[in-house]
């Protein structure tokens, strides 16, 4: 009896286990080429949803730049060009400040330690001495 035949009522304890484990390794090798596959494909859809995003910013940071055109345009109907274009500018750069401070806050409230975990691996270390002293 050969390693890829059928088990059948007569073979011995040794052919048996010598075909289980030819099976087990092609049914391993397939698994892995699957995954690979899949893997694959996965990483495909992945790098075009990647491009995709990129097209899609690009194109909304030049609808912003038109709407700011606009908004300049639209003040230059009653002030100067150049007074609108400074107030335009001067109203984005309050809301970058704004939104730079705002975001310097949340990196300084960030703390590089998760510390409610270490706070609770302490406990669980101090629980199993405690437990280890009771029994000792």
């Amino acid at each position: 009896m050969t390693a890829g035949s059928t088990p059948t009522d007569s073979a011995s304890t040794g052919e048996l286990i010598t075909q289980l484990a030819a099976q087990t390794s092609r049914l391993v090798r397939d698994e892995i080429r699957l995954a690979q596959k899949e893997f694959q494909e996965s990483a495909k859809h992945a790098g075009i949803g990647a491009g995709l995003f990129s097209v899609a910013g690009v194109f909304a940071v030049f609808g912003v730049a038109t709407l700011i055109a606009a908004a300049v345009a639209a003040l230059a109907l009653v002030l100067p060009v150049w007074a609108a274009a400074l107030i335009v500018g001067a109203v984005l750069l309050a809301v970058g400040g704004v939104a730079a401070l705002t975001g310097k806050r949340q990196v300084q409230e960030a703390s590089p330690v998760p510390q409610r975990t270490v706070a609770n691996v302490k406990d669980d270390i101090q629980e199993v001495k405690d437990a280890t002293h009771d029994r000792t």
